[in-house]
């Protein structure tokens, strides 16, 4: 086994000299002698499935000798994972066996006040029942029980969580996502959907451009396929405000001013009408409003003004833009963080624009790639529970990600009450009629990942319960009442799929669950007996389920069609991939926009409060003098990984980069301890110098450190972005188009 080109060997004896090897379980202990033989018959290999929030959700083999998990690797039946996963993928054993899991459920006497003690899961279970019992009788209703969930475990039957709730009756549930909302909305006033090419696809490219994307930490396996279409002759062109580890592998390497992407994608489209590139088969034939498009382009836009508002001197945007246009295929991968500011719908459906008239969409080796939800038609079988009889709420919609509606038979008069998930703190305070009074938090670590700290903390200390399902002591749990033990991956059986790629995976339980841990499912029933125990009726979920029989319900026969097998238990035998009729997005052109073209000019767009062109929004004006990028850690996934002590040799404390004339600006040196501050609150932490960072650029990773008082939404508010509402039911969060100012400490 290799972690970040270390031996297993040398990645313990690495681990021996920080101390953190003292920790580790006799299972880890012996190393086989060098040379000796592989002997796969010692071992029990089961399928399995990364559920985290990453592009890659890695099919995965898991090995078990004695009823232990011994080490994991990446299917080499997937033709997109080729057999390996990441440092993050490796280390999962080590979550499983990591001696700070939370074994038992606890009980925190007095919320904050560390003082937690282990009760029975019985125990848990009557004090949490007689809380949603008190809530139902004083306020006539359950929209006083809030749930926050995510994306800390995307396994399908995870959705069983929301089905829990509406078991109960109608709630007040936090709808949207922080990840990707604004994108979604602005590929849908475009294209009637966010739909992808294959990204195995992307060898087929002669020219790519990443607009914001970084695979070499965000999806590594993508950029094997970047390599072998360099290899073809393709040139690859990175636009990002910082100096990436992909864009130090690119052809060509563009640092725009933060969030003036759009300006840049729109002075490529006026230089493809200066040079008569348009494709006119596709903008004539194949899409709707480009003449008023092309109207807005020649009497607003000129490479001059987009090279003035970016940075980017004109004679490259001409020379990358011509290039593009000449070779065909083409493609753009818009990366997430692009769109996560005030203007980030319309900078991604500016960038979709270029690649239309560019005519790429709808050709393998094209296409404007974002994302896709093709591959999640699952049944949701543990999601969709009918409610009690009599239930009383408002109308709501929900579902997974927030991107899909069910409608509940019986449910038309009145749902769940929807409140923004980037507001949580907001909501929280702010919510009447009734109250939120108890939160139920899942597959998330609010203090960690929602944003503006303080205000957290205080929309907590309004809150009469908080139970929170986790397997670590973060900072959410350290602020609740009750923490539940939850199982990981290798503990409980579910189903997985990526929004990137096209693969399928089982994810089968290998192990039996460690301690008193218990899947979301198995939670679920144990809450539904406590329920009806006092009250009968009160709660519809099942008393008990087998967690594998509600996995093979998820099965249905759109999803056995789209992966052509006649059964899941073909996936036992590895994962399997769609069978696309073809690997490009849209290839026969035809849309899901109400014209059943490409929209140029979307009257929905423009019917929800925008414009109905891909026109220039103006970036945010700075509210202080640095710009802070508050970016994804490379062997971490928000606030999961780092924490344990596998992961400290790389990630032993946080810094803060800035550029060497900042840096000298402000009388700070490499190493100095300083302080990142804004109105809303601050962090203290260590400077490192780099020239990867812009000069009014500060960057911090977002991350987890248990040891330490570092957290990123300490200066992160919750502004939001431009769209995201139509699809996921909130707008996006502006996570970077925050403010700050450096000062250093002593």
């Amino acid at each position: 086994m290799k972690l970040n080109g270390l031996s297993r060997r040398g990645f313990l004896k690495g681990l021996a000299a920080t101390g953190a090897a003292a920790s580790l379980p006799a299972l880890f202990a012996p190393v086989p002698a060098r040379g000796a033989p592989f002997n796969p018959a010692a071992y029990q290999v089961f399928q399995n499935a990364c559920p985290r929030n990453c592009y890659d959700t890695c099919a995965m083999r898991s090995y078990v000798q004695d009823g232990i998990l011994k080490f994991v690797e990446g299917s080499p039946q997937s033709t997109f994972t080729k057999g390996s996963v990441c440092v993050k993928g490796y280390e999962y054993p080590r979550r499983v066996y990591s001696p700070d899991r939370i074994k038992y459920p606890m009980l925190q006497d007095g919320r904050g006040s560390g003082n937690w003690r282990r009760i029975s899961w019985d125990e848990a279970m009557d004090r949490i029942s007689d809380k949603i019992l008190d809530i139902k009788k004083r306020d006539g209703s359950l929209l006083g029980l809030g749930l926050t969930k995510y994306s800390g475990n995307f396994g399908i039957t995870n959705y069983s969580v929301e089905g829990m709730m509406s078991s109960l009756g109608y709630t007040t549930r936090f709808v949207g996502t922080p990840c990707w909302p604004a994108g979604i909305d602005a590929q849908n006033y475009d294209m009637g959907d966010m739909w992808c090419n294959d990204p195995e696809d992307i060898v087929k490219a002669r020219y790519i451009i990443l607009f914001g994307a970084n695979p070499a930490w965000c999806s590594m396996h993508s950029v094997k396929f970047l390599y072998e279409a360099q290899r073809r002759g393709a040139r690859l062109v990175v636009i990002d405000p910082l100096f990436t580890q992909t864009a130090a592998k690119a052809d060509v390497y563009w640092r725009p001013k933060p969030a003036t992407d759009g300006a840049l994608a729109l002075g490529m489209c006026r230089h493809l009408l200066d040079r008569d590139l348009v494709n006119e088969d596709f903008v004539r034939n194949y899409s709707h409003g480009y003449d008023e498009f092309e109207n807005y382009l020649k009497n607003n836009v000129t490479v001059e003004w987009a090279s003035e508002v970016t940075g980017i001197p004109a004679d490259q945007i001409r020379q990358v833009t011509e290039e593009f246009a000449a070779s065909t295929p083409a493609t753009v991968w818009i990366g997430y963080g692009l769109q996560r500011h005030t203007n980030g719908g319309a900078m991604v459906r500016s960038i979709d624009a270029f690649v239309a008239m560019t005519g790429n969409i709808g050709l393998e080796g094209g296409g404007a790639r974002y994302g896709q939800l093709q591959t999640w038609g699952f049944s949701y079988y543990g999601m969709v529970q009918k409610p009690p009889q009599g239930s009383v709420g408002f109308r709501g919609t929900g579902g997974p990600k927030g991107e899909f509606d069910f409608q509940l038979e019986g449910s038309s008069e009145y749902g769940d009450r929807s409140v923004n998930i980037n507001k949580t703190a907001q909501e929280i305070l702010d919510t009447k009629d009734p109250e939120i009074k108890m939160l139920w938090v899942a597959c998330k670590n609010p203090f960690a990942q929602d944003f503006d700290r303080n205000k957290m903390e205080k929309a907590f200390k309004k809150l009469e319960m908080v139970v929170t399902v986790d397997q670590f002591f973060n900072e959410t749990v350290q602020n609740s009442d009750i923490v539940l033990p939850v199982t990981t991956l290798f503990e409980e059986w579910t189903v997985n799929v990526s929004y990137w790629h096209y693969w399928l995976a089982l994810n089968e339980q290998a192990i039996k669950p460690m301690h008193e841990a218990k899947s979301d499912i198995e939670i679920a029933c144990a809450l539904s007996k406590a329920m009806n125990a006092k009250e009968k009726g009160s709660c519809t979920f099942p008393e008990e389920a087998d967690v594998k029989e509600w996995t093979i319900k998820e099965f249905n026969k759109g999803i056995y069609d789209y992966f052509g097998i006649e059964s899941w238990e073909k996936l036992r035998e590895g994962p399997v991939k769609a069978k696309l009729k073809s690997t490009a997005a849209w290839p026969d052109r035809k849309f899901k926009t109400p014209s059943g073209k490409y929209e140029f000019k979307s009257e929905l767009c423009e019917k929800n409060g925008f414009n109905a062109l891909p026109v220039y929004v103006a970036p945010i004006e700075p509210t202080a003098p640095f710009r802070l990028y508050t970016t994804h850690i490379q062997f971490g996934l928000h606030s999961q990984f780092v924490n344990l002590d596998w992961m400290r040799p790389f990630y032993s404390e946080p810094f803060v980069f800035i550029h060497p004339v900042a840096a000298k600006e402000k009388g700070i040196a490499d190493g100095d301890r300083v302080r990142v501050f804004n109105e809303i609150g601050e962090v203290e932490l260590k400077a490192k110098i780099s020239d990867n960072v812009a000069r009014d650029m500060l960057v911090m990773y977002e991350a987890w450190f248990p040891y330490l008082k570092y957290n990123v939404q300490n200066v992160v508010t919750d502004l939001r972005s431009d769209m995201g509402e139509m699809k996921t039911g909130a707008p996006g969060a502006a996570i970077l188009d925050q403010f700050v100012d450096i000062r250093k400490v002593g």
